[in-house]
């Protein structure tokens, strides 16, 4: 996992992180700024823990943007919504799958099987997952990561992002 810029992709997310990054497989996106934003994780961790989360967050910026959103009530709107719009409850589960068979690829893990993360199919749990599904898969995959997207657009034109390149982990 090497950006073959200033600092390996893998300093940069044990930074983003504030520790080693676990069960990477690779970049799944990357911020503007260059900095990887989303890292695609093993589904078993190397303890052999399962681990739902294919596409994990790390850039701090965003992290930090999402959890206002979180905190606001966007997720149980968000929530309510799927239970009186059907296309958009239909495209959410499409997600689902989406996420099960890119995680699948990497390993089938019994012990998760038909789980994913976010709350996905039915539930709105973790904004964080769900925006890291939309930025790695491109928008129209999952729609309740694009909306977040939308809520958060601009997030790396500050700090952090600007504190990595001025510190020589990112190419700013």
């Amino acid at each position: 996992m090497t950006s073959g810029d200033v600092g390996s992709d893998e300093d940069i997310v044990a930074w983003q992180l504030g520790r080693a990054p676990r069960a990477v497989a690779g970049v799944a996106h990357r911020c503007p700024c260059t900095a990887p934003d989303v890292v695609r994780t093993l589904p078993r961790l190397p303890d052999g823990t399962p681990f739902p989360t294919l596409y994990y967050l790390t850039c701090p910026r965003l992290a930090s943007a999402i959890g206002t959103l979180e905190a606001s009530g966007l997720m149980r709107d968000m929530e309510a919504r799927l239970a009186t719009d059907a296309a958009l409850a239909d495209a959410y589960r499409q997600a689902h799958a989406t996420y099960l068979q890119e995680r699948d690829a990497l390993g089938f893990v019994p012990e998760i099987a038909g789980i994913s993360a976010g709350g996905m199919p039915e539930r709105v749990k973790c904004l964080h997952v769900l925006a890291a599904h939309a930025l790695a898969d491109g928008p129209g995959v999952n729609p309740l990561g694009d909306e977040v997207l939308a809520e958060v657009d601009g997030w790396w034109q500050q700090a952090p992002c600007a504190t990595a390149a001025r510190s020589g982990l990112v190419a700013g």
